[in-house]
């Protein structure tokens, strides 16, 4: 039965601000107490959505967490009415309010691991939640985001739900920023491929020395189990300790892939060569590497733009496009190498551009917007079909945006308890838009 690729992105929430949270994220730390633009972010976020529907991708829409988050600071002993619980918390605790203010949900590659049917022993789309244990503020997400996809995708002949992996270190799982499927058509059986950061449980192997590798060996084969795999459809890869501490904290910083494809930096892996063989070997065919030199493209030129923190899509018409970040046009040694990429016909057809300087502040691009899930034409009209993008929903959205969203946000607007007041009274709108039930009634 024929598939096709989804993507889901991520809608940005109310409480969109730069607290500067995520120590290994350059932009994070860059940006940290600069004001934000909630509304503005979360209509770049759309523009992108509407424009790769409008393109003729399956384009679907994940619904931000409910923030500022006062079930988990009651559950750090803050006492009292929402509003107290908010000013206990803005006083003796403010960088504990500021992570249970983030809406780093937002990042949907970080929201769970997927497995399309092709690729299951069961034949069912399987989903883990990334526990993301690394961050405490992403941390508190899971719960939420397990709601959430059991919403979108409830189906149970179709779709299978997993807990999200023991909330440890040594099972740190940071989702499809670190997974990527290479196949040759969609609904064929694919390779998945896992890159983690260290060995929770050997020492002896290398692991980043400045910044933390967030994503564990452990982590990936757990999940290769959960989703029931193949073990000769898998590749698991050690990112390249070094470059994590260049501020490349995830994969999806310096490597993307879709389908024979693969788009990445020649530092993204260790042992990079044996990474090329083992892939190509599994995935059989026709597969393509296009590694860009550092003489062409710096880490640090990589990590400002974000030209691999991209989108690899194929449209209708079989071409390949790559979905860019404005900062990629803005440096010129990537711009130019993008320039070469293309002329070269190795692989990559064309380039769009999008501007999401909202979310890049913050550490995040095209690729960190959204969640991949490989469906076939039956899962497809299984889904819940109220989040799919279209001209109404797009329209509808937006309106909602302009009715709930702040035009700015500080660190000191973080106090505000109205902020939660309006935070749950545009996620009670939203709700019923996207047609989700209750996911958020356990935080209330």
């Amino acid at each position: 039965m024929k598939a096709r690729e989804a993507n889901f992105d991520g809608l940005v929430g109310p409480t969109h601000n730069y607290s500067g949270l995520s120590f290994g994220n350059v932009a994070s730390e860059k940006n940290q107490a600069n004001q934000s633009n909630p509304k503005q972010a979360a209509k770049q976020g759309l523009a992108k959505m509407k424009a790769l529907a409008d393109m003729g991708l399956v384009q679907g829409i994940l619904a931000p967490q409910e923030r500022p988050d006062v079930h988990t600071l009651r559950r750090l002993g803050f006492m009292g009415s929402d509003a107290n619980v908010i000013e206990q918390a803005a006083k003796q605790a403010p960088k504990v309010l500021a992570a249970c203010c983030s809406a780093s949900s937002m990042w949907t590659a970080n929201a769970a691991t997927v497995s399309p049917s092709a690729d299951t022993a069961d034949g069912k789309v399987h989903f883990t939640p990334a526990n993301l244990t690394n961050k405490f503020h992403r941390s508190i997400e899971h719960e939420t985001t397990g709601r959430i996809l059991q919403a979108i995708f409830a189906d149970k002949k179709h779709f299978a739900h997993h807990p999200a992996l023991p909330a440890v270190e040594h099972f740190g799982d940071e989702g499809a920023a670190n997974h990527t499927r290479f196949c040759h058509q969609y609904d064929e059986q694919g390779v998945e491929f896992f890159v983690y950061g260290r060995h929770a449980f050997d020492s002896r192997y290398s692991a980043p020395k400045k910044y933390p590798a967030r994503h564990t060996f452990e982590a990936c084969k757990a999940v290769a189990r959960l989703h029931q795999l193949n073990g000769d459809k898998v590749v698991i890869a050690q990112q390249n300790p070094d470059v994590i501490d260049q501020g490349v904290f995830h994969n999806d910083v310096i490597a993307v892939g879709n389908k024979n494809v693969l788009f990445c930096h020649e530092q993204a892996f260790l042992n990079q060569q044996d990474v090329y063989n083992e892939l190509t070997a599994k995935v059989g065919g026709n597969f393509k590497v296009i590694e860009v030199p550092t003489s062409a493209v710096t880490i640090e030129d990589a990590v400002t733009s974000y030209l691999f923190n991209s989108q690899l899509l194929e449209m209708p018409n079989g071409e390949t496009v790559l979905a860019l970040p404005e900062e990629c046009r803005n440096n010129e040694r990537v711009w130019a190498h993008v320039q070469t990429i293309i002329n070269a016909k190795q692989g990559i057809d064309k380039v769009q551009i999008f501007d999401l300087k909202q979310s890049m502040a913050n550490g995040g691009g095209p690729a960190c917007l959204r969640l991949r899930v490989v469906l076939n034409e039956q899962e497809l009209q299984a889904v819940n079909q109220s989040t799919l993008m279209n001209d109404i929903l797009f329209n509808r959205l937006n309106s909602w945006v302009d009715s709930h969203y702040r035009d700015t946000i500080t660190d000191a607007d973080l106090a505000d308890p109205q902020l939660v007041v309006e935070s749950r009274a545009a996620l009670d709108e939203l709700t019923q838009i996207l047609d989700l039930g209750s996911v958020y009634a356990f935080q209330r």
